[in-house]
């Protein structure tokens, strides 16, 4: 996995609960962890008086190889696309230095009390342009 300044780092052990009878992890437990990740990388940014709040747009996953109870798993955040009133995100999945997976979630800004989409502000654009790939 490349080490930039442009990854938001987040890690996990692969719990009993998320594994199925075959012994992998289930489906909807690799974007349950995408969301964790994303939420991580989301904390190292102070909140703003004119950040709007955001819904899900999008939601993806590829699996590549399976998780398993007790894999170490590390992820790595970064932003994929920045449009006038969305943000995308990659979020991929290692175990040891192997890509298992990649999920890309889409947030788009809306004003907090009319639901609206709005343009995502100047100040929150210029922060997640370090993290564009």
């Amino acid at each position: 996995m490349a080490e930039t300044g442009r990854y938001s780092h987040y890690a996990f052990i692969v719990p009993f609960r998320d594994v199925s009878l075959r012994g992998e992890m289930h489906s909807a437990a690799y974007i349950t962890y995408a969301e964790e990740a994303l939420a991580h990388f989301w904390s190292a940014r102070a909140t703003e008086e004119t950040d709007p709040t955001f819904y899900v747009s999008k939601v993806a996953c590829v699996i590549h190889k399976a998780l398993r109870f007790g894999d170490d798993v590390s992820t790595a955040v970064r932003v994929s696309k920045i449009g006038g009133k969305s943000a995308g995100f990659a979020i991929l999945l290692f175990r040891s230095d192997a890509l298992v997976a990649e999920a890309e979630i889409v947030w788009t800004a809306c004003d907090p009390e009319t639901g609206e989409a709005l343009a995502l502000p100047e100040t929150l654009r210029d922060w997640l342009y370090q993290y564009l790939e």
